[in-house]
């Protein structure tokens, strides 16, 4: 008996039975549309829905890795624990969502019961949650950067909640702005008890997962408005590729004095270097300057990121 239509608004039930026949026995989309009575283009926007949601989730053998050689040329060249290269997704994928999806199938199998995770901010963060196995209770979850004031997929305290929620688990926010409007009043912040109980904590984090600002024309953080347009360009001015976790480094891993270093609420350079994991996660060959800057700054001895800046990275001097 075909099944009713409904809203655009992804039906767990339904979502379930169309991607058991999709997934599992194989059916085409159109098979699948016969026999629940759909459109072929309302199967198509579940299936579509269910991947991008994290209700379904493809799990890929890693011993069998589509990029083992990039892998195996990246932990050598940067002597990294671990490297995980995913195949560079069509133009029209948002990097962003394959490396993410990477990222949270490591979190899952990485992270132990009652482990601490400490994350920042962005899209692939946000993608990394969407794609954790669903837990329930003994974690930590522990946002290590300052918010931004607009709420949505990509704010620290928005990334923080959707971990916790797949994770089942606590989480504690840096209850402060990403940046304060001076350093006089970003010292006040941190010395504040709620934000220094947080920041006091980072070193017993057990793992991180962080991902990577660049300041290319690309920049995330234009888009979303975390910083102006002027200060973009001030801060490539002064060297600055790219930050990680509040942290602006040159392309060599350095940090760089600038203002808006004065400002920034988040977990130092040496709280971040004492986590005893740091995975590092992003992709598009527009990033392979701030990873690599990472890399070198020492925030990160897991790295997983596509093929295009894997080879960017190795091509580089």
């Amino acid at each position: 008996m075909p099944i009713a239509a409904g809203a655009d608004e992804l039906d767990p039930e339904i979502a379930a039975r169309v991607c058991w026949h999709y997934f599992k026995e194989g059916q085409t989309q159109e098979e699948v549309a016969q026999r629940l009575g759909f459109t072929r283009k309302r199967v198509n926007r579940i299936i579509s829905q269910a991947l991008a949601t994290g209700f379904v989730q493809i799990t890929i053998d890693s011993r069998y890795g589509a990029c083992a050689e990039l892998e195996a040329q990246l932990k050598a060249r940067f002597g990294l624990r671990l490297v995980k290269v995913v195949p560079a997704p069509a133009p029209d994928i948002d990097v962003r969502t394959v490396v993410g999806a990477a990222a949270g199938q490591y979190i899952s199998e990485a992270l132990g019961p009652s482990d601490t995770i400490g994350i920042t901010w962005g899209g692939t963060i946000g993608a990394a949650a969407q794609n954790l196995r669903r837990r329930t209770g003994g974690n930590t979850v522990v946002s290590l950067i300052g918010g931004l004031a607009t709420s949505g997929p990509i704010n620290p305290y928005d990334n923080a909640a959707a971990f916790a929620r797949a994770l089942g688990a606590t989480c504690r926010y840096v209850t402060a702005p990403m940046f304060a409007d001076s350093p006089q009043l970003r010292d006040a912040l941190i010395r504040s008890t709620p934000v220094r109980e947080i920041l006091d904590q980072v070193r017993f984090i057990d793992r991180a997962l962080l991902s990577a600002i660049d300041l290319t024309s690309h920049s995330k953080a234009l888009v979303y408005g975390a910083i102006s347009a002027d200060t973009w360009r001030s801060l490539r001015n002064a060297g600055v590729v790219g930050d990680i976790a509040g942290q602006y480094l040159d392309a060599k891993g350095r940090p760089v004095s600038h203002p808006i270093v004065e400002r920034v609420i988040a977990a130092d350079l040496e709280q971040l270097r004492s986590i005893g994991e740091l995975v590092l996660a992003a992709g598009g060959a527009h990033k392979a300057p701030i990873i690599r800057a990472g890399i070198l700054a020492g925030l990160a001895h897991v790295l997983i990121t596509d093929e295009a800046a894997a080879q960017m990275l190795l091509e580089a001097d």
